[in-house]
């Protein structure tokens, strides 16, 4: 595994000189992220996934993401998911705490924040014990002590920021033990040793996911032209100031339409694999742009003036989803 990655898809031709490998990735993330197996939830709210907190052992199918997250780095590619930092921390042998829990499980955060300001009297009204309820898979619930004889041991004023604390630990730790050793076992597999402790938490989620700061300015002075187009041609310097003018919300929304992604390689978008392509598409001014995000690669009509340009590319990104508007 410590040699480039060379795809080839089945019944097509082509050298991989990065496109494969690019779809390659998108597509087993998607499908190794999807709720639907069991193996990460999603949350609408805070938009991140975290471990399913489950007894099924699924350790070779942890182990075998960590793999393939460890050979998306090793071969330059962001990956389209995002968990939260705690996550990195941990992949760093850093310690996690309460404050930590506020990403994941704000809710749950802001209910232990209220639960350690009650008094004495309100703790006691409520008949919490240090044992909590959690998934053990296939949907049933089953008790969990949070310390020995949990279930016996009520919470009170005295040792409610304990409670606190061993809750989130469970949540953090506890509950996804088994899932989280397994993904880190295949993720240093790829990306392990001295190295890899000189990074911060942040750095590492870059590294994996790219970062948030779109520089279009750095996307355009690496761009490559093709079939007619070139920097002068009216056209695409149309698309430029339209693309400049863009907030960061839009821009964000160009760059998932071009490249698949939001996100920006951890060198910055003149960097990006395979190089940012612009080809001519025809004439049609009824035509909307399209993009082969695989290869970063879009198809942008020869418009008869820049208020059609906008118009049509500003319909493209706001209805893209998946690999491109095609």
């Amino acid at each position: 595994m410590g040699t480039r990655l060379q795809v080839k898809f089945v019944g097509e031709e082509g050298v991989d000189e990065g496109g494969p490998q690019k779809e390659f990735f998108q597509l087993l993330v998607r499908q190794c992220f999807n709720p639907e197996f069991g193996m990460f939830v999603y949350s609408d709210e805070t938009r991140l996934h975290w471990f399913h907190a489950s007894n099924i052992n699924l350790d070779t199918e942890f182990e075998l993401i960590g793999i393939l997250i460890g050979l998306a780095i090793y071969n330059s590619h962001i990956l389209e998911f995002q968990f939260p930092m705690v996550l990195y921390k941990k992949l760093l042998g850093q310690p996690v705490g309460f404050d930590d829990l506020a990403e994941l499980h704000p809710d749950v955060h802001r209910s232990l924040q209220r639960l350690a300001a009650m008094s004495a009297e309100e703790l006691q009204g409520l008949g919490l014990t240090f044992q909590i309820e959690t998934e053990g898979g296939f949907g049933e619930r089953m008790p969990v002590d949070l310390q020995p004889d949990g279930g016996n041991i009520a919470v009170s004023a005295d040792n409610v920021d304990l409670y606190c604390k061993l809750y989130t630990q469970h949540l953090l730790v506890g509950s996804i033990n088994h899932q989280f050793d397994a993904f880190q076992r295949g993720f240093s597999r790829l990306c392990s040793g001295s190295a890899l402790h000189f990074f911060r938490p942040a750095e590492l989620e870059m590294l994996v996911c790219g970062g948030r700061v779109v520089d279009l300015s750095a996307l355009q002075a690496a761009t490559h032209y093709d079939d007619g187009y070139d920097e002068h041609s009216q056209p695409v310097q149309w698309f430029w100031e339209v693309a400049h003018a863009l907030d960061d919300t839009k821009q964000k929304r160009l760059l998932f339409f071009i490249t698949g992604s939001d996100r920006v390689p951890i060198k910055g978008l003149a960097h990006i694999h395979p190089p940012f392509v612009i080809s001519r598409n025809g004439s049609d001014n009824s035509r909307l742009p399209t993009a082969h995000t695989c290869f970063n690669h879009l198809l942008l009509p020869a418009y008869k003036d820049k208020d059609t340009l906008t118009q049509r590319l500003l319909l493209a990104i706001e209805n893209a989803e998946g690999f491109g508007l095609l």
